[in-house]
């Protein structure tokens, strides 16, 4: 029997009043209804990380902060990252970035799909996204699913919405589904590969 691919969904805001508790729940119980993956959130609020001030990367050096420590070995438990970003001023948001910056080895040959919101459904923020991860040696999914637009003020609290992505479900559905397929795939090609290198 194979082994379900374990799969870390990491919360990329950590503002007081974030949204980001909303989707993140949504696409853990997509995910989880699907029954061919393991999903863990992994919240960046638990991870309190200095600014990166290392030497180098781990890639390079040993880590010397504690908790960029204690963040690595939690992020090497996982086969795959679905990331649920916040779009601030084009990017992604400065906690996930330094976040990425604080591993790099525990990162590598393993998927990267996303959960985005903001005004233009947090494209850019994506697409600065995808770049970094393959600069980290993951593997970005073509596949996202991006909340934006009437989508956006009918489900965020903060315009009055409902707080609900089941109320959009119709829009963002199909997308999920097809997220997750690409990172289950991909999950399970580059788990055997590892495997494959590792025996060599």
């Amino acid at each position: 029997m194979s082994v379900k691919p374990k799969i870390a969904v990491i919360v990329s805001s950590t503002r007081p009043t974030r949204f980001a508790d909303i989707p993140t729940k949504w696409i853990v119980d997509q995910a989880k209804a699907r029954g061919d993956m393991d999903v863990e959130v992994v919240d960046l609020r638990d991870y309190p990380m200095p600014f990166f001030d290392e030497v180098a990367s781990n890639a390079w050096a040993p880590t010397q902060n504690p908790v960029a420590q204690k963040w690595q070995k939690k992020i090497a438990e996982f086969d795959g990252y679905i990331f649920v970003v916040a779009e601030y001023n084009r990017s992604i948001t400065g906690v996930l970035k330094n976040a990425l910056d604080q591993a790099y080895v525990e990162w590598a040959k393993k998927p990267a799909g996303l959960i985005a919101y903001g005004s233009v459904g947090g494209a850019r923020a994506a697409e600065h996204l995808r770049l970094i991860a393959v600069e980290l040696q993951m593997v970005p999914t073509r596949n996202g699913v991006h909340v934006g637009g009437s989508d956006f003020a009918k489900v965020h609290p903060g315009f009055g919405g409902t707080g609900n992505l089941a109320d959009i479900e119709g829009s963002i559905g199909p997308s999920a589904k097809a997220m997750l397929d690409d990172v289950a795939w991909w999950a399970k090609a580059t788990m055997a590969a590892r495997k494959e290198l590792a025996a060599a």
